[in-house]
C-alpha cells in the first residue's frame, strides 16, 4: 500500500506527501484543497502528534510533474491562515497508518 512504501522512505512524513498517498489507496483526487483541510482537522482532532514546519516543494521528493502540481497545491493552501491549511510533519507509524486509513472525506 503507498502509506507503508512512504513510511518505507522515511519514518517521518509531511502531511502532503501523507494526503497524497491515502489518496492515491483510495483512488481519489488529491488535488482538493477543502479535503486536505477537512484530513488536517481529522488527524488532530484523533490525537496525532504533528509538527508545523514549511515545506520546500523541491525537498519534497517525486516525480518533476507531480511537483509542479505540488507547487499550485501549496501556493492555494497559502491563501489560508487557518491552521488547517498548513503542512506538518508525522510519525508513520502503524497505529497513525490505521487512523488515516479511517478518514473518510465526504
Amino acid at each position: 500500500m503507498m502509506l507503508e512504501k512512504l513510511r518505507d522512505k522515511a519514518f517521518y512524513q509531511n502531511t502532503i506527501d501523507v494526503w497524497i498517498a491515502f489518496c492515491e489507496e483510495r483512488g481519489i483526487d488529491w488535488y482538493n484543497i477543502d479535503g486536505y483541510r477537512s484530513f488536517i482537522n481529522f488527524l488532530n482532532s484523533n490525537g496525532l502528534k504533528m509538527q508545523k514546519f514549511p515545506l520546500c516543494i523541491k525537498e519534497s521528493g517525486g516525480l518533476y510533474e507531480r511537483g509542479k502540481e505540488k507547487g499550485k497545491f501549496l501556493e492555494e493552501l497559502s491563501h489560508y491562515s487557518d491552521d488547517d491549511s498548513s503542512a506538518y510533519t508525522l510519525k508513520l507509524s502503524g497505529e497513525a497508518i490505521n487512523r488515516i486509513r479511517s478518514f473518510h472525506i465526504d
